[in-house]
């Protein structure tokens, strides 16, 4: 893990169970564990939190890029509108006045005819409606 050797690791023992004596150097053994095993938590830990940022920062960086990627294509519809086709507009039919109308009176100058529109038969009363069948009850209007 450092580049210790077994050799090494022999000599610090021996170093240690001379330092220490038999009686405390399990008691030393035991607590240098504990603090290496702490050093290792804290440090995966400390790994976990960096690579959650990490990939945090990269959703954040996919989520920013997928936004400029749609402006752009938004940018590009608004200024390229030959791309799509035009959308087609109905178009209004006027209907010439009917035959002999006085157009030279004052009140058609003033105020010229509308545009013809179309009207259902259930706009106007009266028109298209079947004939009432005097053997059923008369219908509400």
């Amino acid at each position: 893990m450092f580049g210790i050797s077994f050799s090494e690791l022999l000599l610090v023992g021996l170093v240690a169970l001379l330092v220490l004596g038999p009686e405390r150097l399990p008691g030393a053994a035991r607590t240098a564990g504990l603090w290496v095993g702490r050093l290792k938590r804290s440090f995966n830990a400390i790994k976990a939190e960096v690579e959650r940022e990490i990939g945090a920062d990269e959703i954040r960086r996919q989520l920013h890029n997928e936004h400029i990627l749609s402006l752009e294509q938004e940018a590009k519809k608004i200024l390229n509108p030959l791309a799509q086709p035009p959308v087609a507009q109905p178009q209004q039919v006027q209907t010439p006045p009917p035959v002999g109308a006085d157009l030279g009176r004052d009140e058609h100058a003033a105020n010229p005819a509308p545009a013809a529109t179309q009207t259902s038969p259930e706009q106007v009363p009266g028109a298209h409606t079947p004939p009432h069948d005097p053997t059923q009850p008369p219908r509400a209007p």
